[in-house]
């Protein structure tokens, strides 16, 4: 799996940061998805899905 993200998509909602904090975080001075781990592990693939899937501005793109 590999994680690509469209910061100009991005409106802040946080939700990968709730889905999969462990590969999304965001930026103190706008809220903006920050990609912590572009390559996450196996065990990670779920959570990043269920972030793919709950991203309002359809910022994150996953590659199978």
């Amino acid at each position: 799996m590999k994680v690509i993200i469209d910061e100009d998509k991005c409106v802040g909602a946080g939700q990968c940061v709730l889905a999969a904090e462990e590969v999304f975080d965001q930026r103190e001075d706008d809220g903006i998805v920050v990609l912590l781990d572009a390559l996450p592990p196996d065990a990670l693939h779920s959570s990043v899905e269920d972030a793919a899937a709950r991203c309002p501005a359809l910022a994150i793109e996953v590659l199978k």
